[in-house]
């Protein structure tokens, strides 16, 4: 399985690893990377995620010696490499029992949701939990709690939404077993165990919270943020297949996007349905797969991730648990069962998840272009080529190399292709703030000196109350008031130039 996990994942680096950027989202980590590597903290320092993709990231980077891109995708596959590898190994070790030729054809199922590097954390997450979860049904002995709870832990880490969703996974383990009334050990010291693996896996924010100056009281605010936001992202509508206008897209299109929106049925009937009948069955004190089990207890709270912003990227966390639960389920089936419906789900992963690859911009050559990204070289979409010469351009104009630059609010990537540390903490300033926090930003601002200011006026989803100048008003209003505009007010984004740099 190992050898098998490492020929998919390089090839979907082969596919996508010199394709493509987002100058938002993957720059938001990307930057995250670069500036752990220059020594400062996350979360206290800029704006981010949780720590672990971050060390990880800039642990690896540092070992290949270099800052760029490429070499951020490739940490990011070796962690895809090693997660997947050790959910199919433990499947294998278990659950699965036709062969290779079938796991060849769960990893093929497996592999085009695993899209863009700055997610595989994310998406990896999920498929370790099914596995483990699974193995803890199966066998609910005193290491395999313990295990279950290290492995929550750990992905809090990488990501607290994980380490709760994978608490509301345990939780739902834990009513099965007690409507089964089977406990292999008392409950006691089943979550005994359990919780002192969380606590192992969270040791290292634990230990920042205690021992690093500054992060407890940035840790704590991202979590009140929060429940000021009263979201956990900038919410979309889901695309639900009756609302879609199918007559503007082409057939392939058009397929692409009924099925999209099929699946956000599809998971709620899965999660559901799925319960209801576990439950009965455990009423009934008749046997249920694990496998299936925990494809449902851990896709339960995943469609919180999935509805939390409703496009593919966020439906692909709650896909791929249920798409491994009913791939492992299928091998108990006949043979041609097994392969009709198998080969069905790995047609329906290809169409629904191909085309969102950074890869499939090779089959556009009049859309995309050759450009430099930082140090390193990619194929990338014209639009995207347009805004990085411009940076480029800008930089080395309006920016010296003691000075840096603003960009906001859509381009935490912009600091990372400069090398320049960002003036703001606020790297991705897509919600609203209060007044005393812009305050401080604007202190970050006069301390930093930025010779440009590039603010994207744009509305984030169409959405006026999320422009810059209504999420960031104090921050807006000291630019205008202490930068020069140069560009046309017509002009979105616009530029500022800082008044020094003019004289």
């Amino acid at each position: 399985m190992v050898l098998l996990t490492a020929v998919f994942v390089t090839a979907i680096f082969i596919f996508d690893g010199h394709y493509g950027f987002s100058i938002s989202d993957e720059g938001f980590l990307w930057y995250g990377a670069q500036r752990v590597m220059a020594g400062e903290v996350p979360l206290r320092d800029f704006m981010s995620y949780d720590i672990g993709r971050y060390y990880w990231s800039a642990f690896l980077m540092g070992l290949m010696g270099n800052n760029g891109i490429v070499t951020m995708r490739i940490a990011a596959s070796i962690f895809l490499f090693i997660a997947v590898a050790l959910a199919m190994s433990l499947m294998v070790q278990k659950f699965i029992r036709n062969g290779t030729i079938y796991c060849v054809l769960i990893l093929a199922a497996l592999i085009p949701w695993m899209a863009h590097p700055h997610k595989f954390f994310d998406v990896s997450i999920p498929l370790l939990f099914v596995s483990v979860l699974s193995f803890l049904l199966a066998a609910p002995t005193k290491r395999n709690y313990f295990l279950f709870g290290l492995l929550v832990g750990v992905a809090a880490v990488f990501g607290r939404n994980h380490g709760l969703y994978g608490v509301v996974a345990f939780l739902l383990f834990a009513f099965y077993s007690l409507a089964r009334r089977e406990n292999a050990l008392d409950s006691g010291k089943q979550v005994a165990l359990w919780s002192l693996g969380v606590f192992v896996g969270y040791l290292p924010v634990i230990a920042y919270i205690a021992f690093v100056p500054g992060f407890a009281d940035a840790f704590w605010y991202s979590i009140r943020l929060v429940f000021e936001i009263k979201s956990t992202n900038v919410m979309l509508p889901v695309p639900w297949p009756w609302q879609i206008n199918y007559s503007l897209l082409s057939f392939f299109e058009a397929l692409r996007q009924l099925m999209i929106g099929s699946l956000f049925i599809i998971i709620i009937l899965y999660g559901f349905l799925g319960i209801a009948w576990i439950f009965r069955q455990a009423l009934l004190k008749k046997q249920v797969h694990p496998v299936f089990i925990a494809s449902v207890f851990v896709g339960i709270p995943y469609m919180h991730y999935a509805f939390s912003r409703a496009d593919l990227t966020h439906l692909t966390n709650a896909v791929v648990p249920i798409l491994l639960g009913l791939l492992v389920l299928l091998d108990s089936w006949s043979m041609i069962k097994k392969w009709v419906f198998a080969s069905v789900l790995l047609l329906l992963s290809l169409l629904v998840a191909l085309p969102t690859h950074t890869g499939w911009c090779r089959f556009s050559p009049d859309q995309c272009i050759y450009t430099d990204v930082g140090s390193d070289r990619l194929y990338v979409q014209k639009r995207t080529a347009e805004i990085l010469n411009v940076l480029k351009f800008l930089s080395l104009r309006f920016v010296p190399n003691e000075r840096t630059l603003l960009a906001e609010p859509f381009c935490p990537g912009a600091y990372a292709v400069l090398g320049k540390k960002a003036p703001m903490w606020d790297i991705y300033a897509l919600f609203p703030r209060s007044v005393d926090f812009q305050l401080k930003e604007v202190a970050r601002i006069k301390a930093s000196n930025p010779s440009l200011a590039i603010i994207d006026y744009s509305a984030l989803d169409g959405r006026n109350e999320l422009q810059f100048s209504n999420t960031h008003p104090i921050v807006d209003q000291y630019i205008r008031d202490n930068f020069v505009r140069v560009n046309d007010i017509r002009q979105n984004p616009a530029f500022y130039l800082s008044r020094d740099i003019l004289l």
